[in-house]
């Protein structure tokens, strides 16, 4: 009855080479932050999806917390010069 069956590829567990060619291309500056945004948004592979959701998550939070070091360091050194 199911000898047909392929199932959804979206759910399918991406090989090593699938991870590889993902890897090599969140690696080319500029080009990760847009395939980000595509691959954690976009209709693909639930795996990768995820991989690139939380990597925006991480990127998020790097971000905030960058902002509010260097906000404080530079109030230091601001309050530092009086």
């Amino acid at each position: 009855m199911y000898d047909n069956y392929q199932g959804d590829p979206n759910q399918e567990v991406m090989s090593v080479g699938s991870w590889l060619i993902t890897l090599l291309i969140l690696a080319i500056p500029c080009v990760n932050i847009v395939m980000y945004f595509i691959w954690a948004f976009g209709n693909g592979n639930e795996n990768r999806k995820n991989f690139c959701r939380a990597g925006l998550i991480f990127m998020l939070i790097a971000v905030v917390l960058s902002v509010l070091l260097s906000s404080m360091f530079g109030a230091a050194l601001f309050m530092a010069n009086f």
